[in-house]
């Protein structure tokens, strides 16, 4: 590959291979063993991020370079995908923004989140979920069209009026 061998569990931080080459060698390895295939997720930059401690910008790299070695496409606001740009996608039973929305949902169904109240923060769900700012943004929008919660410019976003919740079988 480069002249040397590094241990896949650890990073060779001081080496002369840039840290964002490192990681999309070891998911381009992971395709070419069959781990990764075709149309499956290639691992969020959060979580990216968290496994190699990298910082979100070398994360954003690995992904520019799988898919600049032909290994990975993105679309926009939903992932980066191993395979052409185009290829079928590994159906997945619905987009993460969605589930961490419906998480959401069912804690104030359960009256964890009572109304006017506010629910968790982008940045704290970008922690708990391990997504990006961007997903974050999209559960809210998602929970915002759906009833669930109304937002106050500088304030937050707060738990609606159950009057104003979609029923059951929305």
């Amino acid at each position: 590959m480069y002249g040397f061998v590094y241990n896949p569990k650890v990073l060779d931080r001081d080496g002369p291979v840039p840290i964002y080459k490192q990681v999309a060698d070891l998911i381009r390895d992971q395709i070419e063993r069959g781990e990764l295939m075709a149309g499956d997720p290639v691992p969020s930059e959060a979580k990216l991020e968290k496994d190699y401690a990298i910082a979100r910008t070398t994360a954003r790299r690995v992904a520019r370079e799988l898919r600049e070695q032909g290994m990975a496409y993105t679309i926009q606001g939903e992932g980066t995908f191993v395979g052409p740009p185009g290829a079928p996608r590994t159906p997945k039973a619905m987009p993460i923004y969605q589930k961490i929305a419906e998480d959401i949902a069912e804690r104030i169904r359960r009256g964890e989140i009572p109304p006017n109240r506010a629910i968790p923060g982008e940045k704290a769900m970008m922690q708990q979920y391990g997504v990006a700012k961007v997903t974050a943004r999209q559960a809210v929008g998602h929970l915002r069209e759906q009833g669930w919660v109304f937002t106050v410019p500088y304030r937050g976003t707060f738990v609606s009026d159950p009057k104003e919740w979609p029923s059951r079988g929305s």
